[in-house]
């Protein structure tokens, strides 16, 4: 009896973001809902990165550098593997096109997660034995590595960039990663394994003498994160049809983080602060240019305060 709520539950969710999906695409303007599709990239990117930095409590900044590995890597996957895929659902399963691109794109967002969740882990193993600004220089250091890396491979266009990506992301597909990884971060954070995170965020020391393998959590948060990093990235790709590596700089990094430290330790924080900073620059246009000046005195006014709290405690 529960599977079965369980699955009539999981239906409903579809229906629901299918027909707010067809809903937004005829009646909202088409500025708007870029805008709306960006805002809920930034919910995903900001947190999954709340998982490494406010829960687990490590200082990561090479968030970009997974997105761009989940981004090139879906942009690869349906641009030489999706038209051979295309042609065997319509051709030999008879499945209309709108069954094809579902399937192609589901197939994408996966393959995006997974190597970037292979990639966060190769690069967390060896890093996340630092701690403080020597983690977060490690982790910067190796998102600028992956970008570079990328940057010279002409399979994926190089300096030139990655041209004509078919244009999936839509209200159904945005709504469903949110929605996945609001429920697959949210759950392991009231967990048992969240109840680590939380041990080794308060003292990694003391966590560590308490039998919890500090190691492996770590490793496995920023795993989990960078994973939903290169879902973000994947969505971005086929929202914007082009490529270039200038999109994944450390700044980008800086921007997610921003986003984790102005909404703090919750995940609807997390959330609220990504749609705020996603609108902002809209908002205030003509102010635009001088947004990381404004993240910057943001990052400093939150230091402050947090520094003067903990000294009255």
């Amino acid at each position: 009896m529960k599977s079965i709520r369980q699955v009539l539950f999981c239906v409903a969710i579809l229906c629901f973001f299918f027909f707010l999906n067809h809903f937004l695409t005829l009646y909202l303007n088409p500025y708007y809902l870029q805008i709306l599709i960006y805002a809920g990239i930034n919910v995903i990117l900001a947190i999954s990165l709340n998982l490494v930095n406010a829960q687990t409590g490590q200082f990561s900044m090479g968030h970009a550098g997974f997105m761009a590995v989940g981004a090139y890597a879906s942009a690869f996957f349906t641009d030489r593997v999706g038209p051979l895929l295309h042609s065997f659902f319509t051709h030999v399963l008879a499945f209309p096109d709108f069954f094809s691109s579902f399937f192609i794109f589901g197939f994408a967002l996966v393959i995006a997660g997974c190597l970037s969740a292979g990639a966060g882990f190769i690069v967390g193993l060896p890093v996340l034995r630092l701690r403080g600004d020597y983690l977060a220089i490690a982790t910067l250091g190796f998102g600028e590595i992956i970008r570079v890396m990328i940057l010279n491979m002409d399979v994926v266009g190089g300096a030139r960039g990655f041209t004509d990506i078919p244009i999936y992301t839509n209200v159904f597909w945005l709504g469903l990663c949110v929605y996945g990884t609001w429920m697959v971060i949210g759950n392991l954070i009231h967990s048992t394994k969240g109840r680590a995170f939380l041990a080794i965020r308060e003292d990694e020391v003391a966590a560590e003498c308490m039998g919890i393998h500090t190691t492996k959590y770590k490793v496995g948060a920023f795993v989990i994160g960078a994973f939903f990093a290169g879902v973000g990235g994947a969505l971005l790709a086929h929202e914007v049809g082009y490529l270039h590596t200038n999109s994944f700089t450390f700044l980008r990094s800086i921007e997610i983080v921003v986003m984790v430290v102005l909404g703090g330790t919750s995940l609807v924080g997390s959330a609220l602060a990504a749609i705020v900073l996603t609108l902002l620059p809209e908002v205030l246009r003509f102010f635009s240019e001088y947004r990381m000046v404004v993240y910057s005195l943001v990052l400093i006014f939150l230091m402050l305060a947090r520094a003067k709290k903990w000294k009255s405690t």
